[in-house]
């Protein structure tokens, strides 16, 4: 029997102009074409095998339309993050009650502080971006939770970037994108490595789902390599949440029903 398709997405925050951004200035974002992007990003998913289910917005949080930061959903289990973001941390409430349904949860306590946008899942390989959001020992909080269940986890220093999967995601399981000024590549020595043109920064967060890979567009020299290597591009405007620093992975819970 085929499994369901979860997509855990989360509304827009009537306070999004609040949103918290580290590494590009403050422009105003027109908050009715995010939400009209916010709807293409949902039946896009939609399109490809989905089920949405969509938490409604706190608007007392600015940022949690990024839903991933919240939590990590593996296989077996989803482990429920303590954000290093103190702004951030009164998000992860409403979704657990969401996430329960589906998975078994467990948490990351402080001090460790851990972000979903720190994690690339590669296959049995967890990724984690030091980042401002994400410390030492969050990392090392994550690895005594996934070990039980077979996972590996490596940290990866990732100085110049919000999140780590901001300027590094994979393109299936053989192939990463990865800026390699604002982080450590060298992890990734086994993967084909696509890097990414310093004027493209931002368009390394790629979402592949079913063979094909769907990426921000705007980013032609990044798309042209991808495709380059035979894989199949799927485009978005998302020009409101890149004003956010954000992009497709951040706005989305993807995982199959247990």
């Amino acid at each position: 029997m085929t499994k369901r398709k979860i997509a855990l997405t989360r509304g827009i925050s009537a306070s999004i102009d609040r949103c918290e951004v580290s590494f590009i200035d403050r422009v105003p974002i027109d908050v009715q074409k995010m939400k009209q992007q916010h709807r293409a990003y949902e039946e896009m998913l939609q399109s490809m095998g989905y089920e949405v289910i969509q938490i409604p917005a706190d608007d007392s949080c600015p940022d949690c339309c990024f839903i991933e930061d919240t939590a990590l959903v593996l296989d077996e289990i989803a482990v429920i993050t303590h954000p290093g973001s103190t702004a951030r941390r009164a998000e992860v409430r409403g979704v657990v009650s969401t996430i329960e349904k589906f998975r078994k949860t467990v948490k990351i306590e402080p001090p460790a502080t851990l972000e979903g946008g720190d994690v690339l899942r590669i296959g049995r390989n967890l990724y984690v971006g030091l980042t401002q959001r994400t410390n030492v020992e969050g990392v090392g909080a994550l690895r005594k939770l996934v070990a039980p269940y077979g996972y590996t986890v490596t940290a990866v220093p990732t100085p110049g970037a919000l999140h780590m999967k901001s300027v590094c995601t994979a393109a299936n399981d053989r192939t990463v994108v990865a800026d390699p000024t604002r982080m450590d590549v060298s992890v990734f020595a086994n993967y084909d490595v696509v890097e990414i043109s310093p004027e493209e920064w931002m368009g390394g967060d790629l979402l592949p789902i079913n063979g094909t890979v769907c990426m921000i567009e705007g980013f032609p020299k990044l798309k042209s390599a991808l495709e380059g290597r035979g894989l199949n591009v799927r485009t978005l405007n998302m020009s409101e949440f890149m004003k956010a620093e954000a992009g497709l992975t951040c706005l989305s819970l993807l995982f199959e029903e247990s």
